[in-house]
């Protein structure tokens, strides 16, 4: 028994090389991923107390909680990463240390990962975004459910995540939905034929929106009449909504309700129409 704790004691401090004149055996590599293992475990038992126990009986911003979760635990790791790196050799105290790491990881075509953890740092302090966000960018639409050192995440319409360079919400446009004030307006457009009782069109559009429970009373909706059409008057229907994240269900129910209130009070929704007129041809000029 005692042979083995011999063995066992001449393996784990055996010097495989040395950084700076420390030696560097399997204990302390051992020992190095052990500390990174309990800080991360020490910061996601810390961030969740945080969460639960304090910011959560504050009345603070979702995302202002999580721009503080995200800090906390970055600040930890790196705590825990210096912590480390001591244990084989290497002092990560100096930022002259850290800054070389930086320049030799950028010159070896590091550029987009060092951009996208820039990107991610603004993401957290300017937010721009915040979790729960309905955003575009592009043809994508989606709600933000995390955002990383590296990337974002967008949970789309279709419950697909989407994983997004950082770098994308800082160099390209994107579209916010909820960005400070989550009250959005949509816009519903119909066409009524010219035979139409205008006052009446006007009257039923809006007693449409104010019947949609998920349409706001202030902003109250209106009507704008937009074009006089080839075949009809061209109106737009404006209503507000309370939240982005339902503006295709309400569209949708509006558009119907349009329909059935429409048929309901004789009101036509004329569709383009061709009149072809065919001219006959002289029996003597079609034999010619």
């Amino acid at each position: 028994m005692e042979g083995i704790f011999q063995k066992l004691d001449t393996l784990f401090t055996f010097t495989l090389f040395s950084i700076n004149q420390t030696p560097v055996t399997l204990a302390s590599i051992l020992l190095f991923f052990a500390m990174i293992i309990f800080f991360y475990a020490a910061s996601k038992f810390f961030n969740r107390f945080l969460l639960k126990r304090i910011l959560s009986n504050f009345n603070i911003e979702t995302g202002v909680q999580f721009a503080v979760i995200r800090v906390t635990h970055y600040l930890l790791m790196i705590t825990g990463v210096v912590i480390a790196f001591q244990f084989i050799g290497i002092d990560l105290s100096g930022l002259a240390f850290i800054f070389g790491l930086l320049s030799v990881g950028i010159g070896f075509g590091l550029q987009n990962i060092t951009s996208n953890f820039v990107a991610g740092l603004i993401l957290l302090f300017e937010r721009p975004i915040q979790i729960g966000d309905r955003v575009m960018i592009g043809d994508l639409e989606g709600d933000v459910t995390d955002i990383n050192m590296r990337s974002t995440t967008i949970r789309t319409l279709n419950n697909v995540s989407i994983i997004v360079p950082n770098s994308e919400f800082i160099s390209n446009k994107v579209v916010n939905w909820s960005h400070g004030d989550t009250r959005v307006r949509i816009e519903v457009k119909v066409g009524v034929a010219y035979s139409s009782d205008l006052d009446l069109v006007l009257r039923t559009l809006k007693e449409i929106a104010a019947e949609h429970p998920g349409v706001l009373k202030h902003p109250e909706p209106e009507v704008i009449f937009e074009s006089f059409g080839d075949s009809a008057w061209n109106l737009n229907l404006r209503v507000w909504l309370p939240d982005p994240h339902q503006h295709h269900r309400i569209r949708s129910e509006l558009n119907c309700a349009i329909v059935r209130k429409f048929r309901e009070r004789k009101i036509e929704i004329p569709f383009p129409q061709q009149d072809v007129y065919i001219k006959e041809t002289p029996a003597k000029e079609y034999r010619r």
